[in-house]
């Protein structure tokens, strides 16, 4: 006997969920349903099969083939336009006439005992019979009535409340003669309950009903789907799970990665090579799927993960289901009831409420509350660029694909055969993604000089050589698992706003330009660019009395591409310098701020007992630069820009010094001694680069280590800061512990607050209106000053559900107090 598997539905009260994906194909315990259903029929001998398809009929076909893996042999039947449950089978036909057959829809979950089911039939003589099962709630079923001998009486296609006259319902399960067809149109939409069965049993044709016992649930509803994970993995319906039972009602598949210090609460499923973390809680009936990651932290219950998602830290996900290739990131919460669409991104600090529908392909931003759901609006980030390029987590939110598009976009903006410089830093994530950015601009008729690894500094120099724009990639700083694709002008420095908003506009768009076979770009790698780069640095800055200080100095090149250039520049410099940490670390590629610390105080020690009049510790990409003076004691970077403001200040006496507000006053103070005045900026170092292109700058710097050198450079740049310096000290031949001494402590303190993305404009307003007759400073944010000098600012984060506060007094405990008394502004907004 053959059997038909009706699997061609469009599921339309499952979507999202069915929106990319035909409903047989929907996993349950991380099988297809029509999987469970083909393994059924094989079970009770029914390997030959025919399977009617007709929404994204492909991927049906793509998956199962010709079901030579599940040991059957599998044809298929297409619909082009829908035929109804007789019609589909009567398309069919040609495969069906010769012998009796079983249909079973490839959509409902089941371990009816179909041997049994043929028996009866054979035993009736029926032309058709139908599996009937009871259920507590007929109401969206077809209701079956048969007499002592198991004929149908009468049929209703589900009946109100007031027409219940039975508990037995359809299944949608028969068995049948041939001489059925006879009774369907062909070409036409032709149903067996509404058209067909009503036709045979006016003729009097013997129709028969068997009641199965065994678990039956027709998948139609979000609530049934979830249902069914449940009941599989209470053991209620007859099926095979892939993989290992480890402890009562934990299954865990193939090649999946379970941390001991994971919870797991049975009955669940875990899937291939699925990675679960330290600290997971995994409750009750949660099922995730194959290949899925879920970060430290994280709690799931009841929740069911399709193949390919990404958990985030503290995510928190309840009686929902996530789609595949979603990424969920950290402290994301999903209720009960939600239903998450594939390809989507759920941002940080995100809520979506219970019963919201998120369509695929969807982004929620960061920190957003979604209580309803989402289905045309794109609901996209803000901004594609934040405070360092466009970043993300490498391999989830910044993926190969996505760099060519972003790449393709950049090319788009700019001429045919423009030059673009690319660099990136020693990380393996960066140097596959850069590959795939330089493929994206030769295919779009840039030229492209690839500088390979070389720090941050570099590249920006040698793409002001003569380049239309260049991209660095580097790992994030501090987080080891992301990156960032930064874009720079033809000047080296960051894209502007402008810049940033054109690109963006083309990749929404995404009309990116493609060359012709004859235009597709160049790719060279210049050579000596190291020497180019220290041979400028020293054109350019003062370094006399350096030779001839006697100075010693410890550089620490942090395992990064910064130990790249420093060979060359301490060499032509002819100073006395202990270099540590120089080789490069591929599998540290940034520092967290414990390892920060640490590799400081290793610093420290070391230019002690070398008696050394100072060191510095450059970051991975020799951008950024900290401070330990002769005595080993770490200049904190707040300090240490104070310390570089004071030397310059004092041997230039007059010009300007960019700072961001955030800074200390006593800045001004030190400023305005040596005769030079202070320009505040934004927080943005866009801002501070512009500042520091301005012919009357002397200096510029954020107090976390980056460094403006106008003499070489308007933007961060480690070495030319370290040039200055050592040039600084040798002059002056003041140690960094006396210049340190003879400016005042400064006291300013900083705290974030979460505020979701709805109230940011609203906790802005609070902030001016609490501020009221105070003097009130709007170069970034607000910044409220009192009349004793004392100043708190609010600034929101741009990228993040994040604000942000700053506040000086004449000592820890004022300081304090101020953070206190605003912060309780900025939390009342939200309530």
């Amino acid at each position: 006997m053959k059997a038909v598997v009706m699997a061609g539905g469009e599921g339309t009260r499952l979507r999202p969920m069915t929106s990319s994906m035909p409903k047989p194909l929907l996993p349950v315990a991380n099988r297809p349903i029509m999987e469970h259903v083909l393994r059924l029929l094989k079970r009770h001998g029914l390997s030959e099969t025919v399977v009617t398809v007709q929404f994204l009929a492909s991927l049906v076909k793509n998956y199962f083939g010709d079901g030579e893996e599940l040991g059957m042999e599998l044809t298929y039947a297409n619909e082009e336009k829908p035929l109804g449950t007789a019609g589909s089978v009567k398309n069919a036909e040609e495969a069906l006439k010769d012998d009796a057959f079983l249909v079973i829809s490839g959509d409902a979950l089941t371990d009816f005992d179909l041997t049994d089911l043929i028996r009866f039939h054979k035993e009736k003589g029926a032309l058709v019979t139908v599996c009937l099962t009871r259920v507590p709630n007929p109401l969206e079923f077809g209701i079956t009535i048969v007499d002592e001998a198991g004929k149908v009486e009468r049929f209703l296609e589900k009946p109100t409340w007031g027409q219940v006259f039975s508990d037995t319902v359809n299944t949608g399960i028969y068995v049948m003669e041939p001489e059925v067809f006879d009774y369907v149109e062909a070409d036409v939409s032709v149903d067996w309950s509404g058209d067909v069965f009503p036709q045979l049993m006016k003729e009097g044709k013997p129709i028969y009903g068997y009641i199965a016992e065994g678990y039956w649930e027709d998948v139609g509803t979000h609530e049934s789907y979830v249902k069914a994970q449940a009941d599989v993995l209470e053991g209620k319906v007859d099926v095979d799970l892939d993989g290992f039972e480890i402890s009562p009602g934990v299954w865990v598949a193939e090649g999946a990665e379970v941390h001991p210090d994971a919870v797991l609460r049975g009955p669940l499923y875990i899937g291939d090579y699925a990675k679960i973390e330290a600290g997971v809680e995994l409750r009750e009936h949660t099922v995730v799927g194959s290949n899925v990651v879920v970060k430290s932290g994280a709690f799931l219950h009841r929740a069911v993960v399709h193949d390919n998602v990404y958990i985030g830290q503290h995510s928190n996900l309840r009686g929902c289901v996530i789609g595949k290739n979603t990424d969920i990131m950290r402290a994301a919460r999903i209720e009960d009831g939600a239903v998450i669409g594939d390809e989507c991104l759920v941002g940080e600090e995100s809520i979506v409420q219970g019963n919201v529908r998120v369509y695929p392909f969807k982004t929620i931003e960061a920190g957003a509350f979604v209580n309803t759901s989402v289905i045309w609006e794109s609901r996209g980030q803000a901004h594609l660029f934040g405070a360092r390029g466009v970043s993300g987590i490498l391999n989830v939110e910044i993926t190969p694909e996505l760099a060519v598009r972003l790449a393709g976009a950049y090319a788009t903006t700019l001429k045919k055969g423009a030059t673009v410089t690319t660099a990136r830093d020693h990380s393996r994530g960066a140097r596959a993604l850069k590959r795939a950015v330089i493929s994206a601009l030769q295919t779009s008729a840039i030229d492209v000089r690839d500088l390979e690894n070389v720090p941050l500094p570099v590249a920006r120099q040698q793409t002001a050589r003569g380049s239309a724009g260049g991209i660095m990639i580097r790992t994030t700083p501090g987080v080891p698992d992301s990156v960032d694709i930064m874009f720079f002008d033809e000047r080296g420095a960051d894209l502007s706003q402008g810049g940033q908003r054109k690109l963006d506009r083309v990749f929404a768009r995404q009309e990116y330009r493609r060359a012709f076979p004859g235009e597709i770009g160049d790719l060279h790698f210049p050579a000596s660019v190291f020497d180019s780069y220290t041979g400028s640095l020293l054109r350019n800055l003062d370094v006399t009395g350096i030779a001839d200080s006697g100075l010693k100095v410890v550089v620490d090149a942090s395992n990064g591409s910064a130990g790249l250039v420093l060979p060359s520049l301490l060499g032509r410099l002819g100073v006395d310098a202990l270099t540590i940490n120089p080789g490069l670390d591929e599998s540290r590629p940034t520092e967290t701020s414990d390892s920060r610390r640490s590799g400081l105080v290793r610093l420290g020690e070391i230019v002690a007992s070398a008696r050394a009049a100072f060191g510095v510790r450059f970051d991975p990409v020799g951008e950024r630069l900290s401070l330990v003076d002769e005595r080993g004691r770490i200049i904190e970077d707040d300090r240490a820009l104070l310390v570089m403001l004071d030397l310059v200040a004092a041997e230039r006496r007059s010009g300007r010094v960019a700072l961001p507000v955030t800074t200390t006053r006593i800045a001004e103070q030190v400023a305005a001694y040596h005769g030079t005045q202070v320009e505040w900026t934004t927080t943005s170092p866009d801002d501070l680069t512009r500042v520091g292109r301005e012919e009357s700058t002397i200096f510029g710097g954020d107090g976390r280590g980056g460094f403006i050198i106008p003499e070489f450079s308007s933007v961060f740049d480690g070495a030319a800061a370290f040039v200055r310096l050592i040039g600084l000290v040798a002059r002056t031949q003041l140690t960094l512990s006396q210049i340190d001494a003879r400016i005042p402590r400064a006291h300013v303190l900083r705290r974030d607050l979460a505020t979701p993305w709805a109230v940011k404009g609203l906790v802005m307003r609070r902030v001016v209106e609490a501020a009221g007759d105070r003097f009130v400073d709007t170069t970034d944010g607000v910044r409220v000053v009192e009349a004793d000098g004392r100043w708190v600012m609010v600034l929101p984060d741009p990228a993040e559900a994040v604000t942000h506060l700053w506040a000086e007094g004449p000592d820890d405990d004022s300081a304090q107090a101020l953070l206190d008394e605003w912060s309780a502004v900025v939390d009342s907004a939200g309530h």
